[in-house]
């Protein structure tokens, strides 16, 4: 069974489409980048899936059953969404905001009991922000912070996971540490990742499967092989790319 199914997806807004009869399976247990230039049609996917913003036409399916038929709170108990801009924390500490992952389970009014301490201390744990539980989200660095968020998502115990451009603001040694722990969240606790990213060669070596748009068209998909060649790449950017080989054997890509 496929993660997501979608079949002839279109997305309009005013005076303009945003998605062209879309048409893709995405795996499950992968973690997958949505890729392609400014405007593409990466982010508006992903709130489609993450049921932020609705179709004109076409169909989803989120494991076997259309996004319309799935309730509310089931739907955020198996999948979790992370926007590009989160919003203020402010004057709550991480073990809050790590805490606030519970609320699918237990509903705003419901009480915090064993199992969601547990949850939260797991989550916690995995993502390694248990030393900062009691500091404010707001004191952390970038990375610590997009850490924190994550450690949210596990705690809402969502078998996937959308995030947006999470790398964004983020220096290139807290980019390498998020999509790490990214990569490690979905092949050690089996879950599934769908990540809008910007940067063509961190697609590459995180991810298992690769989207790419073009003027809300699908570009190109498949795995990292299918992405780093300068055919592929030129297509996609409308620029001329050069593929290296790093020592290690891996690919590269820098323009030509």
């Amino acid at each position: 069974m496929s993660l997501f199914s979608i079949t002839d997806l279109s997305v309009d807004v005013p005076d303009r489409r945003l998605l062209h009869g879309l048409t893709l399976d995405l795996p499950p247990g992968r973690m997958i980048a949505l890729i392609g230039h400014n405007g593409s049609g990466k982010s508006t996917l992903l709130k489609v899936l993450a049921r932020q913003m609705t179709a004109s036409g076409g169909r989803v399916a989120f494991e076997g059953r259309a996004l319309a038929d799935w309730r509310a709170r089931d739907y955020a108990r198996r999948l979790a969404f992370l926007p590009q801009h989160p919003p203020a924390a402010e004057g709550m500490t991480v073990r809050e905001l790590v805490a606030l992952g519970r609320y699918p389970w237990h509903g705003a009014l419901g009480r915090f009991g064993p199992d969601d301490h547990a949850a939260v201390a797991r989550a916690m744990a995995e993502c390694g922000v248990t030393p900062f539980a009691d500091r404010l989200v707001d004191t952390l660095s970038g990375g610590e912070r997009q850490r924190a968020w994550l450690a949210m998502m596990v705690a809402q115990e969502a078998g996937t996971l959308l995030l947006d451009e999470p790398i964004s603001a983020l220096d290139i040694a807290h980019q390498v540490e998020v999509l790490a722990l990214v990569r490690r969240m979905c092949h050690e606790a089996n879950r599934s990742a769908v990540i809008v990213l910007h940067e063509v060669n961190m697609a590459a070596r995180f991810c298992d499967h690769v989207v790419a748009l073009k003027a809300g068209c699908l570009a190109l998909q498949g795995g990292p092989a299918d992405l780093m060649r300068p055919d592929a790449l030129q297509d996609i950017y409308g620029l001329p790319m050069q593929v290296l080989t790093r020592p290690d054997g891996s690919p590269v890509a820098i323009p030509a």
